[in-house]
């Protein structure tokens, strides 16, 4: 039975700052949105959307993560891998946004789609193909090759909003794999592309 953590009181300690990738999309996000942060971590990438009022469910299987997420966040424990789906997230539909970062596990990665609300947003990053190069990981089984993502969410009738592949300098230098995309209907006024106000 997975354990659930009670919100905490505490706030997320010094540490890595969120992904601007993941940040930029979730500007996006109203009070009210029901966001899942999957294979959450500590956290990092829920502080600006628990801001504005957003609830969010980080899921993990590493339960003194889960007890460092920041106020206002719930946790559920879970085997993301070697155990049954969660029922916490068998209700279809249920999340207006979900987001993933630094995680990938393909023979879950199709259930995903399911939990997103009609015009949610579904967020990727994580480590492509190349990362070897620099570090870990470098197991294909965690590097998303060129446009995995994209055709992944085309083939769940998810509409790409934006994607890319390439390297970043973060650290030591690494090679990521991105994706902003939302289940139809889609409100394109609601993801600007130029996010930061101006306008052609």
């Amino acid at each position: 039975m997975p354990k659930v953590a009670a919100p905490t009181v505490s706030h997320l300690p010094a540490g890595p700052r969120p992904s601007a990738w993941l940040a930029r999309w979730m500007a996006s996000i109203g009070p009210q949105a029901r966001v899942l942060d999957f294979a959450c971590g500590g956290g990092r990438n829920m502080t600006d959307v628990l801001a504005r009022g957003a609830s969010v469910l980080g899921i993990d299987r590493d339960l003194a993560a889960l007890a460092a997420l920041p106020a206002g966040a719930q946790g559920l424990q879970a085997d993301l891998e070697g155990q049954p789906w969660p029922d916490a997230l068998a209700p279809r539909g249920q999340f207006d946004v979900i987001l993933v970062a630094n995680y990938l596990y393909r023979p879950r990665l199709d259930l995903l789609p399911g939990c997103l609300a009609p015009g949610g947003l579904f967020l990727y990053e994580t480590f492509g193909a190349g990362n070897a190069r620099y570090g870990r990981p470098s197991n294909p089984a965690f590097l998303l090759q060129p446009g995995e993502l994209h055709a992944w969410a085309l083939r769940h009738g998810l509409a790409v909003l934006a994607g890319e592949h390439g390297f970043v300098r973060r650290g030591g230098g690494a090679i990521v794999q991105r994706l902003a995309a939302v289940r139809p209907p889609v409100d394109f006024e609601r993801f600007p592309l130029d996010a930061d106000g101006e306008r052609d």
